[in-house]
């Protein structure tokens, strides 16, 4: 069963993945709304509201009704400036958008989290990013999405070094680790936003992938 999503709420419409997902959501015609916090103005357009400032401070003004959520936010610790910096974005800031989405009436979020996300891992990226998921986990969503991309490749507004050297790396490794087109990612999270469910689900990168196509 698939439903009819009116009323979006999207962080991240600046990011590589938030701006291929924002311009299908405003091409789609079950999408009379989308409510799109930038710390930039986006281009205008007639379903399109976009507070602007950052985030943290948006959230409490921001109003509903909302349906779906999605969150493409994300940073590198080299852009954060610290571990510490990274945390208070790629998590506190995250689960602090997600509670607000959740007040507004959203019933479903779906978050990009990363491949190998755990929150045990050695790896600080990784236990970050699964320490979110837990975290989103514990808010009770109804119905809750943790898409785990690879190397995501596509062309920044303010390119990543490693991603430049590893994404055509990535198109040669199998499975779950092989690169994924920002484009695609964008189209796999829609069409999981159109499923109907209940609970979590997990989707590694391979079938995000396969989703996307």
């Amino acid at each position: 069963m698939y439903l009819t999503p009116q009323n979006i709420l999207l962080a991240g419409a600046t990011g590589l993945t938030g701006e291929h997902l924002l311009d299908r959501l405003l091409n789609e015609p079950t999408v009379t709304r989308v409510l799109a916090p930038t710390r930039r103005a986006l281009v205008e357009h007639p379903r399109l509201e976009n507070p602007v400032g950052e985030l943290n401070a948006l959230l409490p003004g921001l109003q509903g009704p909302v349906d779906i959520a999605f969150c493409c936010l994300g940073t590198t610790i080299k852009q954060a400036g610290s571990q510490e910096a990274f945390r208070a974005i790629d998590h506190d800031l995250v689960l602090a958008y997600a509670a607000r989405a959740r007040a507004l009436g959203a019933r479903h979020f779906l978050a990009i989290s990363a491949v190998d996300a755990d929150p045990s891992s050695s790896m600080f990226y990784s236990r970050v990013k699964g320490e979110l998921e837990l975290g989103l986990r514990e808010q009770g969503w109804p119905q809750l999405t943790l898409a785990r991309p690879s190397i995501l490749i596509g062309n920044r507004s303010e390119p990543r070094l490693a991603e430049q050297i590893a994404g055509p790396l990535s198109r040669l490794i199998p499975g779950k680790y092989h690169g994924i087109e920002a484009c695609h990612l964008a189209r796999a999270l829609w069409r999981l936003a159109l499923e109907d469910g209940q609970g979590v689900r997990v989707v590694e990168s391979d079938e995000l992938r396969k989703l996307g196509r």
